[in-house]
């Protein structure tokens, strides 16, 4: 093919590839298609698609970098092709684990948390853990609208004294040199001047307030300004709480601008808050891992098919540890020791494992409690070292964050239900949220971008996961299309996308969700190359190139480039 006859606005054209057993390809890939390279195992498919095309682009990136940053980016060896004409930026997404930070998570590496984090700290609502009311501090807004809605009465603003009894004379003098005139002394009004000439001194528990100021509402600017100033002031010396006490029926609303309830002062949420890699969200027994190192469930219970009975309980075999399921089984009435333990409800296993609250219950935490009282004794060392090893966090169940962020809620939910939710179920959830019209504005674009995302990993079949798995417990298909999905999140135009056979471990029912996102990705505008063997993607190809016809040496060769069709008649 000339090189005169190239449109690089509208094709790829690679010369003379020859790294590894390709044989002097020259080809012409369409722009902006969705193209299928298939072939034999080891025919060359990876060698033209990564090894080349992308290899190329990422060489040619790294170079238009200073050269300040491509010392810290390596050199690139150039692969072995003559040239490349109307090479975009590629990207490849290839079959490997995302991740080996066990930090990382669904959730983080689609950046759906973080959308989360953001919404949860704008909208969320905190409420009480002893009464499970809402908490709520008022502002200064709060209380001008609560005197608005009772517009035609006369109110006293007051603020609680705090004093000492011993300094009380002091106290008056600091107030009056303050500007302030008057106290509210067990509902009677005194002025400070005559409290100081009788030398007044308060018993214990006198109820004691400052009078900020006195007023019958006006729809006037000058004094809304005014009553504003005198709230902040009322806030201010009562030291985050002031009241108001009707003159007609004196009966008194208080008002308080800490976030308080139950006698618990809560921690406002913050995008922080919710973020288990930041020590002000995470939780202070796993530090946000999730995981702790404790005694194993699977090292205790290695067989789960087996009843307490049969043995499944690892530990307690043995002429002298048996005796612990021997008091087990006799102390533990009405427990199914004949069931499997996988068949075991949660009260069940709960009682296998802590007992029923008495501290000398033969349960499985006591017997390791045990081991470690005897340390001094080399045989329970080594035993108890056998069943060490990363195990859940007890304090958080696995869910990273500390307590305190459980309490935020939006429609009812928390969002540590929500990242342990599959994302089939998160979905729905997410678009049905019962929100007020303020939070609906405030969420709308927060919202629109979890549910997308949420909309691709379930188009690429991914929605079993949790947004709570953690990134290397992932297979190398299930890590190769959340960067599908992301990348599908992100917009990006104008760039080669090169995948690895996307559709392994894929039902074949997802196969045409998938395939309409290669199409989607297609039709933002990108190239997207595919190395395929499925049919149906096949069939939806925009571009097939055929490298063959063998695998090794016997392959190498430009079998085929066309279309579906011309290929159904070569």
């Amino acid at each position: 093919m000339a090189e005169r006859e190239i449109n690089i606005k509208k094709e790829i054209f690679v010369k003379n590839a020859h790294l590894n057993n390709l044989k002097h390809i020259d080809v012409c890939i369409p722009k902006n298609k969705l193209v299928v390279i298939t072939g034999v195992s080891g025919s060359g498919k990876s060698s033209l698609a990564f090894d080349t095309i992308y290899a190329e682009g990422q060489r040619r990136y790294v170079e238009s970098l200073s050269s300040y940053a491509r010392q810290f980016l390596g050199k690139l060896e150039k692969p072995k092709v003559d040239d490349i004409k109307g090479l975009a930026p590629s990207i490849a997404i290839q079959q490997k684990v995302i991740s080996s930070n066990p930090r990382s998570t669904v959730g983080t590496s689609t950046e759906i948390y973080d959308y989360l984090k953001l919404l949860f700290a704008r909208i969320g609502r905190t409420f009480s853990p002893v009464s499970g009311q809402e908490v709520r501090k008022d502002s200064v807004s709060d209380v001008i609208d609560f005197i608005q809605k009772n517009e035609g009465k006369t109110y006293t603003l007051r603020s609680p004294l705090h004093y000492e009894t011993d300094t009380f004379k002091n106290t008056l003098n600091t107030l009056k040199l303050s500007g302030f005139t008057r106290l509210e002394i067990n509902g009677n009004t005194a002025s400070i001047e005559d409290l100081e000439a009788f030398n007044f001194t308060p018993e214990k528990g006198m109820d004691i307030h400052l009078i900020i100021d006195r007023f019958l509402y006006e729809d006037d600017e000058s004094f809304l300004q005014r009553l504003a100033d005198s709230i902040q002031i009322a806030f201010y010396e009562g030291r985050g709480y002031c009241s108001l006490k009707d003159a007609e029926n004196e009966k008194v609303t208080n008002f308080s601008n800490k976030f308080e309830l139950d006698e618990i002062e809560f921690l406002e949420p913050n995008i922080h808050f919710f973020s288990f890699n930041n020590p002000y969200g995470a939780c202070p027994s796993c530090e946000g891992y999730g995981k702790v190192i404790g005694i194993d469930e699977d090292l205790v219970i290695p067989n789960k098919n087996l009843s307490i009975f049969e043995d499944a309980v690892a530990c307690w075999k043995g002429d002298t540890m048996k005796e612990w399921k021997t008091m087990f089984i006799k102390k533990a009435k009405d427990f199914p020791i004949h069931k499997s333990y996988f068949q075991l409800d949660k009260e069940q296993k709960k009682l296998l494992w802590q007992g029923n609250g008495d501290a000398d219950f033969p349960c499985i935490n006591h017997f390791f409690k045990m081991l470690e009282d005897n340390l001094y004794k080399i045989q329970y060392r080594v035993m108890l070292s056998r069943y060490r090893g990363k195990t859940t966090c007890p304090v958080c169940e696995g869910l990273r964050l500390r307590e305190e962020a459980s309490w935020v809620k939006i429609d009812g939910h928390s969002i540590q239900a929500l990242v342990d939710l599959p994302l089939d179920e998160l979905l729905p959830l997410v678009k049905n949220l019962k929100l007020t019209p303020h939070e609906q504005e405030i969420a709308k674009r927060l919202l629109y971008e979890i549910t997308t995302r949420l909309e691709f990993l379930l188009k690429v079949g991914l929605g079993y996961l949790t947004l709570n798995r953690t990134s290397n417990t992932l297979s190398g298909g299930e890590s190769q299309r959340i960067n599908l999905a992301t990348s599908l999140g992100s917009s990006l135009v104008g760039s080669i996308y090169i995948l690895d056979e996307p559709s392994i471990g894929l039902h074949s029912r997802d196969t045409e969700n998938l395939i309409e996102v290669l199409k989607n990705l297609r039709d933002l505008g990108n190239t997207v190359i595919v190395v395929e063997h499925d049919e149906d993607i096949m069939r939806a190809a925009d571009f097939i190139i055929d490298i063959g016809p063998e695998a090794g040496f016997l392959g190498g060769e430009l079998v085929f480039a066309g279309n579906f069709e011309e290929l159904k008649k070569s």
